[in-house]
């Protein structure tokens, strides 16, 4: 047995003695943090705490038997000795052997708090104290680990020392965590969080990263919250004044062998949440203040307050820019508001995850913060959909074809505009019905926020907003049956159209927050707005009450082959009475009325004509003309008289038949 023990701790030496390890396996990296996620990672990929504690468990008993320190079978309990320097310097086993105990005793009361997850009740007095002891042997064993470490007869390097600290306090932290004692949870995690943050710049990999974000920065920020530590502070500055008031030496350490580390962080604060101090507190929409708790969101607020500033004074030289160069100008503003979108959405499920409940002010100022920043990134979602559609709201036609881009000469002339065919000019309002739908439904999805609902006031001008855009689509739309040739469905259209805006132009009229022209578009539709679009449809309803009466009389002449066929109306046929065919109700009169003649008795006329002297140059004309008149009356009688003498035969009987 003898020869055993030593054939098996020669083999782990070879070749070096107790007394002079090799070189080489001084400088050898352990690789600590990568060997405890990367065996997290396996076996939480396909199992769960309870397995990966059982995986734990097996490859202990085969450290500890290649070690040749396991318990025998039947065999007496022996304590197990403390690891020191000089044995991982020998054989790096023992630095597997204590990863594997602190793990394990970790991975036990991982799975000791799964379990127990969907109790309503939490976790009970019993449960709660075995997970911490459970935890407290992991961290005492991972801090052993890196005193041993820190000795310079382990052979580690300073890469190890602080990789070994990092997992010893962040273990620590999980302890103190369950116990929650949260100002010395937030100074272990903090330890963790700089130490990983330091490493972070000195070596290659996304490990230390892939930690902070997903394990320990929400730690610190759930843990500065229950010690009372306003939101508005970012978990960096949290993390650095924990650190320095957690531990003297090792600050003085860390100055040492990373001087930029805390430097850094004061950085990336300003990089990353610029202005975080200076920072909005308050937030006041619709009258109501609510303070601001979440530095995410303070931050998100301010850069949507600075970028909307920015995009006036570009919106104030809007003559010199196409509309889809003005509305690339919104994306900025919408990421900015999508930003602040999300940092309050992920404040809120912090506090659902925290078992918050709704009535808590908390949680009701998150959910005014929330409608007031979603309301204010749909409005801005509004405003460019308004400036693509065009000038006016796209109220009035243009389909002039929009010159393109070339360098422009000294003494060149501008292009004249061209129209463009009907073709081209359907699809542009296509584009434009588009457009009005995409604000409709974001108006819709406004009325669907908390709170909107029981604000009367605002509901209303919602909902006039919505006519007020339905009228225009309406408008589109008729205009497109307008230049297909159905002018009839275009005045109907128009007609609902004009009725919509009627509905709406008293609620937007009565609007007490002015907006000057030069402002960049937003959900807000001003009293000249309506007033454009209520007149511009009144023009165009009469007008295209003008087409189909145009288009009705056209189609009556085309139905009738010539104008004396016209059959006789109603009116004209008074003195008659319509036998068998009955009433034609449909033709009463004559309309458009038609030139016809009128008789005035000519054989009168013609009579009297010969009775009139018409006068001449001179009145003796007149009175020879007047005797010559007699003369032949006198005349004729007097040859009827010599005719009257001669004997003439005596007519009998009826018409002069007869004897």
């Amino acid at each position: 047995m003898r020869s055993h023990q030593s054939s098996t701790t020669n083999c782990h030496r070879r070749p070096n003695s107790l007394d002079e390890p090799e070189p080489n396996l001084r400088r050898q990296t352990m690789d600590i943090t990568k060997l405890v996620v990367s065996s997290r990672e396996a076996a939480l990929l396909y199992g769960d705490y309870r397995t990966y504690h059982s995986q734990l468990s097996k490859k202990l008993l085969n450290c500890r038997r290649k070690l040749n320190i396991a318990t025998k079978h039947r065999g007496k309990f022996q304590p197990k000795a403390a690891v020191t320097a000089q044995q991982i310097s020998e054989n790096h086993e023992y630095l597997r052997l204590q990863l594997l105990t602190a793990e394990r005793a970790w991975a036990q009361a991982m799975s000791m708090k799964a379990s127990h997850s969907a109790d309503t009740k939490g976790l009970h007095g019993k449960t709660r104290s075995h997970i911490v002891s459970r935890l407290e042997k992991g961290a005492s064993a991972a801090e052993a680990l890196a005193d041993a470490l820190s000795d310079d007869a382990s052979g580690a390097s300073p890469v190890d020392v602080m990789e070994a600290r990092a997992y010893a306090a962040m273990l620590r932290g999980a302890a103190y965590f369950e116990k929650q004692s949260w100002q010395a949870c937030l100074k272990s995690y903090a330890v963790a969080r700089i130490i990983y943050s330091a490493l972070t710049t000195s070596v290659k990999g996304d490990i230390f990263k892939d930690l902070l974000s997903e394990t320990i920065d929400p730690s610190i920020r759930y843990a500065a919250y229950q010690a009372k530590i306003p939101r508005t502070q970012p978990v960096p500055t949290i993390a650095r004044k924990a650190f320095l008031a957690a531990d003297s030496d090792l600050v003085e350490e860390i100055k040492e062998k990373y001087p930029n580390v805390l430097e850094h962080a004061d950085q990336d604060v300003k990089k990353g949440l610029a202005g975080a101090e200076s920072a909005p507190s308050t937030l006041t929409w619709r009258g109501r203040e609510v303070k601001i708790e979440d530095a995410a969101i303070a931050v998100a607020w301010a850069s949507v307050a600075s970028i909307k500033s920015r995009l006036a004074e570009k919106a104030a030289s809007t003559e010199s820019y196409l509309p889809k160069d003005m509305a690339a100008a919104y994306d900025d503003i919408l990421i900015a508001s999508q930003d602040a979108v999300d940092a309050t959405k992920q404040a809120i499920d912090e506090l659902k995850g925290e078992g918050v409940p709704q009535s808590d002010p908390r949680m009701q100022s998150l959910q005014i913060t929330r409608t007031a920043v979603n309301y204010e990134m749909i409005s801005w979602r509004i405003g460019r959909n308004r400036v693509l559609v065009g000038k006016d709201d796209g109220a009035r036609m243009d389909f002039t074809q929009q010159p393109k881009r070339k360098k422009k000469t000294e003494n060149e002339t501008p292009p004249e505009q061209q129209t463009l065919p009907p073709g081209r000019q359907i699809a542009r309002l296509k584009e434009k019905v588009v457009l009005y739908d995409g604000i409709l439904q974001s108006i819709e999805a406004i009325t669907e926020l908390p709170g909107v609902a029981n604000d009367q006031e605002l509901s209303t001008r919602l909902e006039a907003t919505s006519q007020y855009f339905t009228a225009l689509k309406c408008l589109a739309i008729a205009r497109s049956h307008s230049i297909a040739g159905t002018p009839l469905n275009a005045l109907a259209l128009i007609n609902h159209a004009l009725s919509e805006t009627t509905k709406a132009q008293p609620v937007l009229s009565s609007t007490s927050a002015p907006s000057s022209p030069s402002s960049p578009r937003n959900i807000q539709v001003t009293k000249e707005d309506i007033n454009l679009l209520h007149t511009l449809l009144s023009g165009e309803l009469h007008r295209s009450r003008a087409l189909v009466e145009i288009l009705n009389t056209n189609s009556k002449k085309q139905s009738s082959p010539s104008t004396n066929d016209f059959p006789l109306p109603l009116a004209a046929q008074l003195s008659s009475y319509p036998a068998g065919a009955g009433v034609n109700l449909e033709n009463i009169v004559t309309y458009p009325p038609r030139l016809e003649t009128v008789p005035v008795k000519p054989l009168f006329l013609d009579v009297a004509w010969n009775y009139i002297g018409y006068p001449d140059k001179s009145s003796g004309k007149v009175a020879a003309a007047a005797g010559k008149v007699q003369e032949k009356q006198g005349g004729s009688s007097a040859e009827g008289a010599a005719g009257g003498e001669e004997a003439k035969p005596q007519r009998r009987g009826w018409f002069g038949f007869g004897r």
